[in-house]
């Protein structure tokens, strides 16, 4: 919608006279809408949007272009995209009928010209984004990104926009290490175990981690610990030495979250939380 105003002006020999003014609106007959068909992000994700634009009107609309920001934001000085385009992702439907894309420029910004739109139609564009370093990623983060269509005569640009949140959970992931790599019958062993959280939020105790083994040789007088803490058979783990199974108890690992700082340059760095534990004792061997 834009509104305009008018006023018209009377000469003659007595003087000059001025119209009321009087005010009109000019009705578009192009509307817009946007969708983030995922509604959530992490870091490297992929992110797919739907911009819906609905012709009203009587006659077609030719020769509309649409441009994305792909969230962009200011950071000293510099412009920074959360989101990068995929590339020959974009499809293209004209009343729900796939058509041949128009003419795609990455960017960022994302560009795509040459749209048409029948009288009474619709066309959506349907593209995918990666999410980029420059987003951000700590917990009830968001990145918001705005379409724009122009030309085609419509009297002001048109916009619509779309509001992905950061997925905050947890990500766990566990390696396993062994010292010495060679030990005696009857040596003694030990098992470290790292678990990192690459996630925004904490792995508590809801959470319920859980951490089995089964130890072939099987370990005798097991000590235990994580991060220095001693641990107590029973109460955080349960070991059985006739099988080797390991167990801990579910809750009594946690993980802290991970820590995001942004660089100068823009970009955000990850700064995994994690944990050890450690399980050592003396092979049992036959008699």
């Amino acid at each position: 919608m834009a509104l305009f105003t008018n006023f018209a002006t009377l000469s003659y020999s007595g003087g000059e006279r001025s119209s009321n003014t009087v005010t009109g609106e000019i009705l578009e007959t192009v509307s817009i809408s946007k969708t983030a068909v995922t509604n959530e992000y992490a870091a490297g994700d992929t992110v797919s949007f739907a911009v819906t634009l609905v012709n009203s009107g009587t006659a077609p609309v030719t020769g509309l272009t649409l441009s994305d920001d792909l969230g962009a934001y200011a950071l000293n000085a510099m412009t920074l995209y959360p989101l990068r385009y995929v590339p020959d992702t974009l499809r293209f439907f004209v009343n729900g009928a796939l058509q041949p894309a128009p003419t795609v420029t990455a960017g960022p910004p994302l560009a795509v010209t040459g749209i048409d739109i029948p009288a009474g139609g619709s066309a959506v564009l349907v593209y995918e984004t990666e999410v980029t370093a420059y987003a951000p990623l700590a917990p009830d983060s968001e990145i918001t990104n705005t379409a724009t269509v122009t030309g085609g005569g419509i009297s002001a640009p048109l916009t619509a926009s779309a509001t992905v949140r950061s997925l905050d959970r947890a990500e766990l992931a566990i390696s396993k290490a062994v010292t010495p790599a060679a030990v005696p019958a009857n040596g003694h062993l030990t098992y470290s175990f790292e678990i990192v959280n690459t996630g925004n939020t904490e792995a508590g105790a809801a959470d319920s981690v859980v951490l089995r083994d089964t130890f072939n040789p099987i370990l005798a007088g097991l000590q235990v610990s994580l991060d220095g803490a001693a641990w107590a058979a029973g109460a955080q783990y349960s070991y059985n030495e006739s099988t080797g199974v390991f167990l801990s108890t579910a809750g009594a690992i946690t993980v802290p979250a991970a820590g995001y700082t942004q660089n100068e340059d823009g970009t955000w760095a990850l700064n995994p939380g994690k944990v050890t534990l450690v399980i050592s004792g003396t092979l049992q061997t036959n008699s």
